[in-house]
């Protein structure tokens, strides 16, 4: 597999996500929120709505692995190009410098480019916010993108990785303590949870390694702490103190703006397209030391 996810991993970022190709076809990630979109719409309603939202859960998860028993029957070929597929090294860097280079052109621009990848309100951001977003998406998506697929492709292969993208997915759809989804995705939150725990760490300690910061690790792990999620704070603290920058802090959903602590408070609070660049260089690190990693384990 080690062989494979080096193959995948330059694969990927040579071509990243072909608008060739995905112009014909519908990415499989498509595909796989259109599954959960059907099981939401068909499960998410009535009483029980936890036990509904495990066993829709439960239906995904025997699904993507029977899939990927099925596609590795194919052979070495066809698990590569699956693998590669599911990384998102390239276009990850892709769309988090698209931010970059739209704050360079305008704030409008700017805010226009970072609604594509983040979630949170963006029409009264100022520059400052536009980066910080742009950063934590590139810190959260380096472990949920890249090194979380390629930690369970060497663990399960592709059943493992198609596993973990489907209940990625699933998390960023329904797992939302929200009155729809607080029951119907707790199944889908707390299995993501589990599947991030490591690769997240991973994802930490591969931003803090080539930045210099892993003698700062015992900062790191207290300053992820102070993030909300349980995993991914740690990418963002260590990214935070790879760019000695605060990140995560006060933001907006839906009109309502909420006051989630910094992480690294006494990090540079006032951001731009620079930082933004420099992130980018970070994420090409890490995803350096872990090529660097797959090598030797496919040597050993």
């Amino acid at each position: 597999m080690a062989a494979l996810l080096v193959l995948a991993l330059l694969l990927d970022a040579a071509l990243g996500e072909p608008k060739w190709l995905w112009d014909r076809f519908s990415h499989p990630a498509i595909q796989m929120g259109r599954i959960i979109q059907w099981l939401d719409t068909r499960l998410n309603t009535g009483s029980a709505r936890k036990v509904r939202g495990v066993f829709a859960v439960g239906v995904l998860s025997l699904g993507s692995v029977a899939l990927g028993i099925f596609l590795s029957a194919f052979g070495p070929l066809a698990e590569l190009v699956v693998a590669a597929i599911f990384l998102a090294q390239r276009s990850l860097c892709d769309h988090v410098g698209a931010v970059a280079s739209g704050l360079r052109v305008s704030l409008g621009d700017g805010r226009r480019m970072v609604a594509r990848i983040v979630g949170r309100d963006t029409r009264d951001m100022d520059e400052t916010a536009v980066a910080r977003a742009a950063i934590e998406s590139a810190s959260e998506n380096l472990s949920d993108g890249v090194i979380a697929p390629a930690f369970w492709f060497l663990i399960a292969g592709l059943p493992g990785l198609i596993l973990y993208k489907s209940i990625n997915t699933a998390d960023s759809m329904i797992g939302y303590r929200t009155p729809r989804y607080e029951e119907f995705g707790w199944a889908a939150a707390r299995l993501d949870d589990l599947l991030n725990l490591m690769p997240a760490r991973l994802t930490a300690a591969m931003i803090a390694l080539p930045t210099g910061q892993i003698r700062n690790w015992s900062a790191i792990a207290a300053d992820a702490r102070r993030h909300r999620s349980p995993n991914a704070g740690w990418p963002e603290a260590a990214m935070a103190r790879a760019l000695n920058i605060a990140l995560s802090g006060p933001r907006s959903y839906h009109g309502q703006r909420t006051e989630f602590a910094y992480v690294h408070p006494r990090g540079r609070r006032h951001l731009g397209a620079a930082d933004i660049d420099a992130s980018i260089a970070v994420l090409w690190k890490a995803w350096a030391i872990l090529l660097g990693a797959s090598i030797v384990l496919a040597l050993f």
